[in-house]
């Protein structure tokens, strides 16, 4: 049995902090918005849907609780909607999608909403703690390191050079202006308030007046965290052959902190027969990869490769990439070790420009990705992260 993506729909990304345009609106509320744009957009009959599966990293305060059946309650589709919160830290928001189709797949579900939220100006990155960081216990015999040490390392270890991660910050802030000037991002809705009025209908992370001169003028983030805290010994204690962690992650070029929740309408054939509904992608393959702990951000080369086997195929049969802009030399090193290059990866720009809601952005990306396929009229598209403490995911649609 095949498991289509019916739809997919994504709210604007709000900067995650108090400034942010979104701080007044609430995960649950984010997640609702999204449930019920689909119904609107798909006059879907809500007592088919079975079951919301979101990815939430920070299940605390605002998202503690199971938000997925919170948000299931509040959306008006019926008392009899279920709700299962999951975490695989940033890849969330794709294993929810993924779990979905396996659900399909099994003849256990017919139809199901899978997607995730994260509220980072309301639930900050790390407010759930967790023994992986927190305990010394956990941390030290695992080698583990903050996750931008990491992606410094990786640098390091694979010679990108400063100018390089930031050559790539600049062209996703670049392709993501012109994606929005454009009007491509398709599946994107506007945040409202409680009075029905949006608060944010763009996504405010986006800076077209992105030079590089700019970007080479800032700070690395990690340099006193890796010296004083001791973070870069530990790195080199684990790998040798790199004599010295070179710092060249700053803002500019990491994935920003933002705010946004993202869903899709997973089903069979025929439900969607029953519902009146096109199926607009099949989900081909999913593969998920564990790595090394300190260095922790190379698992999308060996899942997306993962994924490609799966399915039967190669790189190269691949149409278009979203790969989640985590740091700029992670997706450097994904693309070196998948065998591709810029000029199918991220066309429309990434976390760097737009953000990376940590629970969200998977589901996100195979939003961005459906869309950028059908107006391209292409058809085959694969979604990969990299995941905290050691992993990747990667996910293969089909055009139907």
């Amino acid at each position: 049995m095949e498991a289509y993506i019916y739809d997919a729909v994504r709210t604007v990304r709000g900067k995650g902090s108090r400034k942010g345009a979104l701080i007044g609106i609430t995960p649950t509320e984010l997640a609702t918005q999204t449930l019920l744009s689909l119904k609107e957009r798909n006059n879907l009959d809500t007592e088919k849907v079975e079951d919301v599966i979101l990815g939430c990293v920070g299940q605390v305060m605002d998202q503690a609780a199971n938000i997925a059946k919170t948000a299931a309650q509040q959306s008006q589709y019926g008392d009899h909607l279920c709700g299962v919160t999951l975490n695989r830290f940033c890849g969330s928001g794709l294993e929810s999608i993924n779990q979905a189709a396996a659900y399909v797949k099994s003849g256990f579900r017919e139809l199901i909403v899978a997607g995730g939220v994260e509220s980072m100006s309301r639930v900050k990155m790390g407010a759930d703690g967790g023994g992986m960081f927190m305990d010394p216990a956990v941390a030290i015999p695992g080698n583990i390191i903050p996750q931008g040490i990491s992606a410094d390392l990786i640098a390091s270890k694979y010679a990108y050079s400063r100018n390089d991660v930031d050559s790539f910050a600049y062209e996703s802030q670049m392709r993501a202006s012109k994606a929005e000037a454009s009007g491509y991002f398709k599946s994107r809705i506007a945040v409202k308030d409680v009075n029905g009025i949006a608060v944010l209908n763009k996504d405010e992370n986006v800076r077209p007046s992105t030079t590089k001169e700019g970007l080479a003028s800032l700070n690395p983030s990690f340099a006193m965290m890796g010296s004083m805290a001791g973070f870069d010994a530990v790195a080199i204690d684990r790998y040798p052959e790199v004599e010295e962690i070179v710092h060249v992650h700053h803002a500019g070029n990491s994935s920003a902190i933002v705010d946004g929740a993202a869903i899709t309408l997973v089903g069979n054939e025929a439900i969607g027969k029953q519902l009146g509904l096109k199926p607009r992608f099949k989900i081909k393959a999913a593969a998920i990869h564990g790595t090394d702990p300190t260095i922790m951000l190379t698992g999308i080369g060996p899942a997306s490769l993962k994924a490609l086997k799966q399915a039967g195929m190669q790189p190269s049969d691949i149409d278009l990439y979203e790969i989640n802009e985590a740091f700029a030399a992670v997706v450097i090193k994904a693309m070196d070790d998948i065998g591709i290059d810029h000029s199918n990866v991220n066309v429309n720009g990434g976390a760097i420009a737009l953000g990376h809601p940590l629970g969200a952005t998977g589901c996100m990306l195979t939003g961005t990705l459906m869309d950028e396929l059908e107006r391209r009229d292409l058809n085959t598209g694969l979604v990969t992260l990299c995941i905290g403490g050691g992993m990747g995911i990667a996910t293969i649609i089909e055009r139907v």
